[in-house]
């Protein structure tokens, strides 16, 4: 069991680092196919070549993209502030370089957001109320102005040797032709939830650089390549049975047109045989690929033959036609082996589905619930799914999920979806995320509920959570009960030693600002008690904590906690209640 363990919290930080890598690439997927774009059809070799569109290029490329990336690192680590003192650091590799810095914006981007981040552990608590301003301001400038000049005189040199030496290796492995064995390791990490990180975290920025001088690459078609999945998904639709057979073709639509390969991961992972026929498409497809010195301009993402070809130069349009098309039929083949040869009833076939997922939890030192608890749905407001990149097979399990709580009259529970690195502490939240990811998203968000799911697209716990959902909402129907603890009589307020205001990410400034004018209050008044603001989960659950909360916010409060004294507040500015409590304190 131990080693299970090592091995599972190995594995999550293994999909950990690779999602930070992927996760500063794809919220910037759109300006890379706009650069893309603009050189496939503007340059002096394109479709329509524009001299004056075409000085765009350059400057998207060695200054634009990376600087994206620097911000999008620094706000993974502390938001805004992370945000611009990561973009700042940036500047510092980019000016200069001999090739695109998206490796260095990748060091310099959660770097900044890192600095900046433990200067405010150390001194913002100490900042004076009304210096919060300049504070803010002049360290986040001081920071950013000494991590650019690192970036020149430290990473820049680093980072451009760096680079020249893994574009010459990639160089020498296609020259070589021993390219299309990468996907010998591609294709099973992309099924183990890796797909993202290997794409958008390592491909994508060796692939922008190696198009930069070359003016496409094919290292854009490794992970995107559409036909291995599509052959395996054919293969299902064809001699499948029960329900992977019945919803095998509408996965391969969805594969190869929306470009959400999340969708056959389920059908290697319930016949593990059939990494054989993955494996064998993709090693064959890049073959093509090769063979045909097939390339994209840009990243195809999402990995639809769409995008694709709307990525694909002028000369290349067989080539990546061919590609496809020979990864899909030898996984077909392989797939359809494999399936002739399967000796399990349908009703068998649906056993060995539940028996993996059970498998798969175990490993993790994890029971299958088999149902959900009524209290931890007390409270939800928020529902949201979480995959490795949020946009693909989350955002269709949150749209199925949506259209069952409207259909079941639920009004005041929101569904949406994000990415598990973007995932967020707060109150009142459910978390459905599939096995795989279920140790990331629990990191990220412990006062959540959480649910696993097997497959987005088909899973029999959505009905289990539509009628917890409804249970709760007939409860609170019915007793209409309001929050006790509203009003500072009925505290007791002498043995009060700290003062917690709850803090999470969409009221950070009201908590803080609350906690502010509350010290203020409580100096002028001569009273000495600590007063912080401090996540749900951080709270002491003793009765000499006194915790302000809004009416929103009670319930989800009273799950977790039964010894804290709560006051109900309308608003944690101006209630006429604040003042009742700092005059009853001792």
């Amino acid at each position: 069991m131990d080693d299970a363990k090592n091995k599972t919290s190995l594995k999550a930080r293994i999909q950990k680092l690779g999602t930070a890598l992927s996760g500063m690439v794809m919220p910037n997927i759109a300006a890379i196919i706009a650069w893309g774009l603009i050189t496939a059809i503007f340059m002096a070799e394109g479709w329509f070549p524009n001299k004056q569109i075409a000085e765009l290029i350059g400057p998207m490329l060695n200054y634009l993209l990376p600087l994206l990336i620097g911000y999008v690192g620094g706000r993974m680590v502390y938001e805004e502030r992370g945000a611009v003192v990561g973009a700042i650091a940036t500047i510092g590799v980019v000016v200069g370089s001999q090739v695109p810095m998206f490796l260095g914006a990748m060091i310099m981007g959660p770097l900044g957001g890192w600095c900046i981040k433990k200067l405010d552990s150390i001194f913002q608590d100490k900042v004076r109320s009304g210096l919060e301003m300049i504070y803010n301001n002049f360290t986040s400038g001081i920071m950013g102005m000494l991590l650019a000049i690192v970036g020149v005189y430290v990473v820049n040199p680093i980072v451009n040797t760096g680079s020249m030496l893994m574009g010459e290796g990639v160089d020498w492995i296609i020259s070589v032709h021993l390219l299309p064995l990468a996907n010998i390791f591609i294709e099973p990490a992309k099924v183990l939830f890796l797909n993202n990180a290997i794409g958008n975290g390592i491909l994508v920025p060796l692939g922008i650089q190696q198009a930069a001088s070359a003016g496409k690459s094919v290292l854009f078609l490794l992970e995107s390549n559409p036909g291995p999945g599509l052959g395996v998904l054919l293969a299902f639709t064809f001699f499948g049975k029960g329900n992977a057979k019945g919803s095998a073709p509408g996965a391969a639509f969805i594969q190869f047109i929306g470009g959400i390969h999340e969708v056959y991961f389920p059908y290697i992972l319930m016949k593990p045989a059939m990494f054989l026929a993955v494996i064998a498409g993709g090693v064959t497809g890049t073959f093509t690929f090769q063979m045909f010195g097939a390339g994209l301009k840009a990243a195809a993402s999402p990995g639809s033959i769409i995008a694709i070809l709307a990525m694909t130069p002028k000369g290349s349009y067989l080539g990546v036609l061919a590609g496809v098309a020979t990864g899909a039929v030898v996984s077909f083949i392989i797939a359809a082996i494999i399936l002739k040869h399967d000796r399990s009833t349908a009703d068998e076939f649906e056993a060995k589905q539940q028996e993996m997922a059970q498998m798969k939890a175990e490993s993790k030192g994890k029971e299958t619930p088999t149902n959900l608890a009524p209290a931890d749905f007390s409270g939800i407001k928020k529902i949201i799914f979480a995959c490795d990149a949020g946009m693909g097979s989350s955002a269709m399990g949150a749209s199925l999920l949506r259209d069952k709580i409207k259909k079941a009259g639920i009004t005041d529970v929101s569904v949406t979806n994000t990415a598990v690195s973007r995932l967020q502490d707060e109150p009142d939240l459910l978390v459905v995320t599939q096995a795989e990811l279920a140790e990331r998203a629990a990191q990220k968000t412990p006062s959540a509920v959480h649910v696993q799911v097997g497959n987005f697209l088909n899973s029999p716990r959505y009905d289990e959570i539509i009628a917890r959902l409804k249970t709760e909402t007939l409860i609170n129907e019915e007793t209409g009960a309001e929050p006790k603890a509203t009003t500072g009589s009925e505290l007791e307020l002498s043995n009060v030693k700290e003062i917690n205001f709850i803090r999470h990410d969409q009221n950070i400034g009201t908590s803080t600002m609350a906690v502010s004018l509350f010290k203020d209050s409580l100096h002028k008044a001569g009273k000495k008690v600590p007063v912080k603001a401090v996540r749900l989960d951080e709270l002491v659950d003793s009765s000499d904590h006194l915790v302000i909360v809004t009416k929103e916010a009670k319930k989800n409060l009273d799950i977790r906690y039964t010894k804290v004294q709560v006051l109900v507040v309308s608003d944690l500015l101006t209630d006429e209640k604040l003042a009742q409590i700092i005059a009853g304190l001792a």
